[in-house]
C-alpha cells in the first residue's frame, strides 16, 4: 500500500494579488516563499486558456514544506469578478489556522479592513483523543471572500 500524500497547499484565484499578498503577510504573518508569472498550458487547470498569463505567489507559515497558500492572479485576460459570499455552501472552503495571537491578528485584521464574521471568542470541542480542547476563535473573509478561522488553543 502507498504512503497517502502531504497536502502541502492549496491554491487561491484571487481578485488583486497585492492586495491578497498584503492580507496574509500583514494581517495573518505569512511570508512569500515564491513569486513568477505562468503562462497556461491549458491542460491541467481548470480555468482559463492556454496562453492565458497568471501570476503566481506562494506564501508559507512556520514549516518549510507543507500548510502553503498560493495566490494565483489571471493578468492576462482578467477573470470576470464573481459575486460576494456572505454564507458557506458546498463546494466553499474553510481554512482553520492556528496561532498564538488571535486577538492582534483580529486588530491587525480590522486596521486592514477584513469582514469580520465573529470576533475572537472562547470555545471548547472534542479532539481526536477525547479530550476537551480550549480556544479562542477568530473567523473572517480575506480579500477575495475564502473564509479563515483561525484559532489560538489554551492548554
Amino acid at each position: 500500500m502507498s504512503t497517502p500524500p502531504l497536502v502541502k497547499r492549496m491554491t487561491l484565484i484571487v481578485r488583486d494579488l497585492s492586495r491578497s499578498i498584503a492580507f496574509y503577510r500583514d494581517v495573518l504573518g505569512l511570508s512569500i516563499w515564491y513569486d513568477d508569472k505562468i503562462m497556461l498550458s491549458g491542460v491541467g487547470l481548470a480555468a482559463g486558456s492556454k496562453g492565458d498569463t497568471t501570476r503566481l505567489v506562494i506564501m508559507k507559515s512556520e514549516d518549510p514544506v507543507i500548510g502553503m497558500i498560493g495566490l494565483l492572479e489571471f493578468i492576462e485576460p482578467r477573470l470576470p469578478e464573481p459575486t460576494a459570499r456572505t454564507k458557506l455552501g458546498i463546494g466553499d472552503t474553510v481554512f482553520v489556522m492556528q496561532g498564538s495571537d488571535v486577538d492582534v491578528v483580529h486588530q491587525r485584521a480590522v486596521a486592514f479592513g477584513a469582514r469580520i464574521h465573529a470576533a475572537p471568542h472562547r470555545f471548547e470541542v472534542r479532539g481526536a483523543d477525547g479530550r476537551m480542547i480550549a480556544m479562542t476563535s477568530l473567523s473572517l473573509w480575506d480579500p477575495d471572500d475564502f473564509f479563515i478561522e483561525y484559532n489560538e488553543r489554551h492548554e
